[in-house]
C-alpha cells in the first residue's frame, strides 16, 4: 500500500513539472505575445462593525451620533442598533452564534443577559483595547480612564486582574430627597443612622414615611454603600464574595438590624409599587412630601422631568451619602458597561470602537445628554444639578464600587432573588429578618460553591 502511495505522489511530481515546463517554453517559432494589462485590484471594501447599545433615558440619538464621529475619523463604518428592550433583540441571534462586535448593556438588568455571558466565559479579554491610542488622540485608554473603574471585581469578573468590560455611563448613587422641604422644615440631612431613626420619627408626627424605594432592585447600590459605611470595603468584600460567616459577624449583625428597622420605616405602599410598571409612584412620593428619602442615581432627574415640570416651586432635588455606621458615609458609584463578544467577527475593529468611546469627542457627545463617562477632567463638563451629584464625594462621601461575585448555574438561585428581591416582602412583613438572614446565608453557601475564578 505506501509503495502505490508513493507511486502516485511521485507520478503527481511528475505531472506538475511537465505543465510547468509546457508553459514556460513556449514554440520557437511562436511569436511573442503582447502581456495584457493588469486589472486593478477591486478596492477592499470598508470593513463594518455590529454596534448594539440599550437605549435608556439618554435616548438613541448620542450613539447615531458617536457612531458617525468613529466613521468619520477611523473610516470603519457602524451598522446600530438600539433599543429599549436590547435583550429580546440579541438573544435569538446569539442563541444561533450571530453576534454583534460591540454591546452596551450593563450588567444588574432583570434578564441579566450580560451576566450570562460572563459565566459562560464568552467576553473578548480587553487587555489590549486599555493599551490602545484613542483614535484621532495621543494617549491610551488606560491613561484617560479615571482610578479604580478598571480593577474592580464588574468589569474583571473573575479575579485575574483581566478587565472584561469597559466602564461607560457612571452615576454616584445615593439617597434623594426633596431639598426645598427640608429648608422649610429647618432639617438637617442626617450623617448617622441615629440621626436617620431621629429625623423619621419627626417626619412620621407630620405624616411622613422616612423612607421608599422604587423596586427593591434599587436596594443594590443602596446596600452595597452601607455595607461599606458599616464595616468598610473588608466587609463588603466579604459579602460579596461570599465568604463564609460574613452575615454572622458583628458588622453583619449591624447590617440586618438597620436592613429591619429600615424596613418598619419605609412608605406602607412602596412594595405594591414596586414594579417595572408603577416604580414612578414611588419616586413620586418624594417629590410630593410622602417620603423623605429614597434610593437613586442621578438619572431620576431625566426620568421625572416631567412630574418636576408641576412641582417647580415646591421642589428641588438634593442627594446625600448614605449615613455613617461606623465607617465613614458612602456613595455607591454605579456605572454600565459596553463588551465584546469572544464570539464577535471584527474583533480588531471592534477594539477601535471602544477605544474611541473615550475619546473627548465621543465624551462631549454623551455628555450633553447626560450620560457621564469616568474619564479624567470629565467635572469640567459639568454644570446645573450635575455639580450637585458629581461633586458628593469631594464633600467627605467615600465612593464604593464592584458587586456581587460571578458564580456558576444554580438552579432557582441568583443575586437579585437572594439579596435583594426580599426587600419587599420584609417591608409588607410576610417574612421577618432572621427568615431573611436563614434565606441570604444558605445561598451564599451555595454561591461561594459555584465562585468563578
Amino acid at each position: 500500500m505506501k509503495k502505490i502511495i508513493a507511486l502516485l505522489l511521485v507520478l503527481a511530481m511528475a505531472l506538475s513539472l511537465v505543465a510547468c515546463g509546457a508553459k514556460s517554453e513556449p514554440a520557437a517559432t511562436e511569436a511573442p505575445k503582447a502581456e495584457a494589462p493588469k486589472a486593478e485590484a477591486p478596492a477592499a471594501e470598508p470593513v463594518t462593525i455590529k454596534v448594539a447599545a440599550i437605549e435608556t433615558a439618554y435616548g438613541s440619538q448620542v450613539w447615531a451620533d458617536v457612531a458617525a464621529a468613529f466613521e468619520a475619523e477611523t473610516g470603519i463604518k457602524v451598522e446600530l442598533t438600539t433599543d429599549k428592550n436590547l435583550e429580546d433583540v440579541l438573544t435569538g441571534p446569539m442563541q444561533n452564534g450571530e453576534f454583534p462586535d460591540v454591546v452596551h448593556l450593563a450588567t444588574g438588568r432583570p434578564a441579566g443577559l450580560t451576566e450570562q455571558l460572563v459565566k459562560a466565559n464568552a467576553l473578548h479579554p480587553l487587555t489590549n483595547t486599555l493599551s490602545l491610542t484613542i483614535p484621532g488622540e495621543t494617549v491610551k485608554v488606560s491613561e484617560k480612564i479615571a482610578g479604580g473603574f478598571t480593577d474592580n471585581n464588574i468589569v474583571a469578573p473573575y479575579g485575574d486582574g483581566v478587565t472584561y468590560m469597559a466602564p461607560m455611563f457612571y452615576s454616584p448613587c445615593g439617597l434623594f430627597y426633596n431639598a426645598k422641604l427640608f429648608e422649610e422644615k429647618g432639617w438637617e440631612v442626617p450623617t448617622t443612622w441615629d440621626e436617620m431613626w431621629a429625623l423619621g420619627d419627626l417626619a412620621a408626627a407630620e405624616g411622613i414615611a422616612l423612607f421608599t424605594y422604587p423596586t427593591a432592585g434599587y436596594y443594590d447600590a443602596f446596600m452595597f454603600a452601607l455595607m461599606n459605611a458599616i464595616g468598610g470595603p473588608e466587609f463588603f468584600n466579604a459579602v460579596t464574595t461570599y465568604q463564609e460567616g460574613a452575615w454572622d459577624s458583628e458588622d453583619g449583625k449591624a447590617l440586618l438590624n438597620i436592613l429591619d428597622k429600615l424596613a418598619s420605616y419605609t412608605h406602607a405602599s412602596t412594595p405594591a409599587q414596586a414594579n417595572n410598571q408603577d416604580f414612578t409612584k414611588n419616586q413620586l412620593m418624594v417629590m410630593t412630601n410622602d417620603a423623605l428619602f429614597m434610593p437613586n442615581g442621578t438619572w431620576i432627574t431625566g426620568e421625572m422631568a416631567g412630574a418636576l415640570e408641576t412641582l417647580e416651586n415646591e421642589f428641588a432635588w438634593g442627594m446625600t451619602a448614605v449615613p455613617a455606621a461606623g465607617e465613614a458615609p458612602y456613595s455607591f458609584c454605579w456605572f454600565e458597561q459596553a463588551w465584546i463578544p469572544a464570539g464577535a467577527e471584527h474583533i480588531a475593529e471592534a477594539e477601535q470602537f471602544v477605544a474611541f468611546l473615550y475619546s473627548d469627542k465621543a465624551a462631549e457627545i454623551f455628555a450633553s445628554a447626560g450620560a457621564m463617562q469616568p474619564i479624567l477632567g470629565i467635572a469640567d463638563m459639568l454644570e446645573g444639578e450635575n455639580v450637585m451629584f458629581y461633586s458628593i464625594y469631594d464633600n467627605g462621601a467615600k465612593a464604593a464600587m464592584g458587586g456581587f461575585a460571578a458564580f456558576g448555574e444554580i438552579p432557582g438561585v441568583d443575586v437579585s432573588g437572594t439579596f435583594f428581591a426580599p426587600i419587599d416582602s420584609l417591608v409588607a412583613g410576610t417574612i421577618t429578618i432572621d427568615d431573611y438572614a436563614e434565606l441570604v446565608k444558605t445561598n451564599s453557601a451555595l454561591m461561594a460553591a459555584a465562585k468563578l475564578g
